[in-house]
């Protein structure tokens, strides 16, 4: 089941930029500089018909011209972060001849099994996500990669910074380019503003969140490098799995039920997302078990768009999201038979408050909460929303029969996304040991029967 390396494609936008352009990043692209990158992975199936000849002859092709025409849109994709030395705060550079590695393989695994949404290791899925070049002064921020499973199917794993994208300009990229490679035309309104200046903050933010690097890497002392902290590793012995839960319309009912009946609260906010949340989070505090007055926490990027006067284009080319965080609680909290109601009131308080809570409040929270976090704190952070979809990207061949993002052990995330089948309801994306792995999925889904 080793991956075959075909070619490695250097792909450069079908209108190249003639001058060097250059963003210097701003408070949104700081705050995830140290956070590890989002990596993602699209399984297709393909008629019993498409040959290795007619994967090589057809469709790949079409992919890759279609890739050249979108970068066109998306030119900070083909770029690389630098920071140099007299240089306050890293930019992003796109320099003429500027790519993006597509790397060509093949993978002689069984696709129905790898592309479905059962428990599998997750070692066996690593070799379908391209790594990202990064060095200290110098990162890439895109790297894409093609997996063929002949006379099966193929995949498409992408690889991004986050200081280039949050989930809804991944979604918007991803979007794009199946569109321009199933009707040959780039779509309309794709997000081309690049100028910072339209995103409005408070004078000095930018300095205060340079300042928290030191507490975002493990290397205090040499804190100004674009170099990543080291990830939690996955090796064989740890035997660490993933799999894909499928929340129904009907199971939100029935934990939104369970909130109501559970609270003293009169008005909860109680959506898909909460409701989800708070019962993925209990069942990984409980999975994990261990010292009760362990303390722990949570986050989720909440959209800041709209939130700032005057509201960010839509055309915005960027991320525009801050971490909510939730960090003054100990495992205890959630351990109980009130572990999931406590969580929903939380979590409902904190949605309530972004009507009327801005960027100050917010980042005063996070920078605490980062600058106090203890080690052995137990961390979980919500990849995504079920208001965003990664079904949609049709290249031409059918939608994806199923999409992972591949980046959650490492990162200490759960996913959220909308279904690929059927209105409502949620997909959830878990990565654990299989020691915690056993627990979460007994807990998870007695509670919902």
């Amino acid at each position: 089941m080793a991956l075959n390396v075909i070619k490695i494609s250097r792909v450069s936008p079908a209108t190249a930029t003639v001058e060097p352009l250059i963003v210097p990043l701003s408070f949104f692209d700081l705050q995830w500089l140290k956070l590890n990158p989002t990596e993602q992975v699209f399984f297709y199936k393909l008629t019993e018909s498409s040959s290795r000849d007619s994967f090589y002859s057809s469709i790949l092709p079409k992919i890759e011209r279609s890739l050249s025409l979108v970068l066109s849109h998306f030119l900070p994709f083909t770029g690389h972060l630098k920071w140099g030395s007299q240089n306050p705060k890293p930019h992003l550079v796109v320099l003429p001849g500027d790519i993006v590695s597509l790397t060509i393989a093949e993978m002689d695994a069984d696709f129905t099994r790898i592309s479905g949404k059962g428990l599998r290791p997750e070692l066996e899925l690593r070799p379908l996500i391209p790594k990202l070049p990064i060095h200290s002064d110098s990162a890439a921020v895109v790297s894409l990669q093609v997996t063929f499973f002949p006379d099966q199917g193929y995949c498409i794993g992408t690889t991004i910074h986050h200081v280039v994208v949050d989930g809804k300009t991944a979604e918007k990229f991803n979007n794009a380019w199946a569109h321009t490679c199933k009707h040959g035309t780039v779509p309309k309104n794709l997000p081309t503003v690049l100028d910072r200046s339209v995103v409005n903050v408070p004078a000095g933010f930018e300095r205060k969140l340079l300042e928290l690097l030191p507490y975002l890497t493990e290397d205090k002392e040499n804190a100004r490098t674009l170099m990543l902290p080291p990830v939690k590793e996955i090796n064989a012995k740890d035997n660490v799995l993933r799999t894909t839960i499928e929340v129904t319309p009907k199971n939100i009912e029935k934990l939104k039920e369970r909130a109501k009946k559970e609270s003293s609260r009169a008005e909860l906010h109680l959506s898909t997302f909460v409701v989800t949340f708070a019962h993925v989070w209990t069942c990984m505090v409980k999975a994990r078990g261990g010292d009760a007055d362990r303390p722990v926490r949570f986050m989720y990027a909440a959209d800041f768009r709209d939130r700032l006067d005057p509201p960010v284009p839509a055309t915005y080319l960027g991320p525009c999201v801050l971490a909510m965080d939730f960090y003054k609680y100990k495992a205890k909290k959630f351990l109980g038979d009130d572990g999931y109601v406590n969580t929903v009131e939380i979590l409902s308080d904190s949605v309530k408050r972004l009507r009327s809570q801005g960027v100050e409040s917010t980042w005063k929270c996070y920078e605490e909460g980062t600058k106090t976090m203890e080690l052995g704190t137990q961390l979980m952070v919500v990849n995504g929303s079920n208001q965003i979809g990664m079904y949609d990207t049709d290249f031409g061949w059918g939608r994806p029969v199923h999409t992972e993002t591949m980046s959650l052990y490492k990162n200490d995330e759960f996913s959220m996304s909308k279904r690929r089948d059927g209105i409502g309801g949620v997909e959830i994306g878990v990565s654990l040991k299989q020691c915690e792995m056993d627990v979460f999925l007994s807990l998870f889904t007695n509670a919902l029967i």
